[in-house]
Parts: structure tokens; C-alpha cells; sequence
């Protein structure tokens, strides 16, 4: 099963990192949840997975789990899901590459990727074009807000207006960023007429 052994080095790492720790402390509700986003992210029904946004509400319940192992996690499921669409495993392929490659993977872990995998594994394109355009981050969502800094520790009196932009992009492994930075008025617009021109 060549197929597998790949899927087995994506889970090989969950091992050596630790990850399968941190998907123990994950109910499984929320690891389901986890799944089913990269599965429509994969089907490119949605850009991306928000990590941080899952990860505070995994924290507000009460788990002690922080953003980074949280994407940790969801880059191996991601990699473990596109590695047996790409290689057409069947359901019973999979659970057998999770049983040989990863002892430590908690049970309700593996019911759930088996699960989703049983009803939407089939689904996942894996084209040729799809494959090419998941190397590139998507644009999500873009907000702004105008603001006047009056004086600061360098200079005595600024009293001209800027624009904070916060551009939501999702990378390609499908976790949603922010990315903020300040201009001016006049390059604000220049960059309002540049994504009209796109849409």
C-alpha cells in the first residue's frame, strides 16, 4: 500500500511533535468541527479554516490548547485527508494507515476521521488545476478604518488622516489570517480602484 505509507509519514508526525496529546484534550465535538471545516476547505467550499477563532472557543470550554498546535493539528489532518484523496483510499485504507502508523491517536479521534472520511472523503477534488491553485492564499474579507494620529514621541503635531487596512486571508493550507497595515489617503484609493478592477 504505497498509498498509505504516505499518509503514514503525515501521521508519523503526530508523534514526534506531540500533536496526539493535544487532539486527546480535544472533545469531540470541536475535533469533529476541526474535520469538517479542512473537508470544505479542501472541496473549496470555504477559504479556509479560522483557527483562532476555533481555538478560543475550544479554550473558553475550558481545554488548554493554544493556536499553534491547534494549526499544527489542522495542517496533519489536512495533509492526511488530501494524501488519501490523492491516492483514492477507501474508508477501511484509512482507519488501517491510522491503526499501523499511530498508536497514540485517541479512539474518538479516529471515529471521527473516520466518519467524515466515510461521508465526504469522496467528495474531495483533486484536479489538476485545484491542486495548482491551493499553492496560493485566497482573499477573505477586507476592513478598514479612518483615523488621525494627532502628535506622537517623534513629531510634534501629525494631524493628517490614514487608513488601517486588515486584510483576512487564508493560507494554503486553509487557516485564516489577519494581515493589518497603515497607509494614506491617496494610496487607500489606489488600492479601493485595484480590487474594483478585480471584482
Amino acid at each position: 500500500m504505497a498509498a498509505g505509507s504516505v499518509a503514514v509519514r503525515a501521521l508519523e508526525a503526530l508523534d514526534v511533535g506531540g500533536a496526539a496529546d493535544k487532539i486527546n484534550l480535544i472533545p469531540q465535538d470541536f475535533f469533529a468541527e476541526l474535520c469538517e471545516q479542512i473537508i470544505q476547505h479542501l472541496n473549496h467550499k470555504i477559504p479556509g479554516v479560522n483557527i483562532a477563532e476555533l481555538c478560543q472557543r475550544i479554550q473558553t470550554s475550558g481545554i488548554e490548547i493554544n493556536v499553534g498546535d491547534l494549526a499544527k493539528i489542522a495542517n496533519i489532518i489536512s495533509f492526511l485527508f488530501s494524501t488519501a484523496a490523492r491516492n483514492n483510499l477507501s474508508t477501511e485504507e484509512l482507519v488501517a494507515t491510522l491503526g499501523n502508523a499511530v498508536s497514540a491517536l485517541p479512539k474518538h479521534a479516529v471515529q471521527v476521521i473516520r466518519h467524515i472520511w466515510n461521508e465526504q472523503g469522496k467528495s474531495i477534488s483533486v484536479s489538476e488545476d485545484a491542486r495548482n491553485m491551493a499553492t496560493m492564499g485566497q482573499f477573505v474579507d477586507i476592513k478598514w478604518k479612518l483615523g488621525v494620529a494627532m502628535s506622537s514621541d517623534t513629531c510634534r503635531s501629525l494631524k493628517y488622516p490614514y487608513v488601517t487596512v486588515t486584510l483576512k486571508v487564508a493560507d494554503p493550507s486553509g487557516q485564516i489570517t489577519d494581515k493589518s497595515f497603515e497607509m494614506t489617503i491617496p494610496q487607500f484609493k489606489v488600492l479601493v480602484s485595484i480590487i474594483l478592477a478585480l471584482l
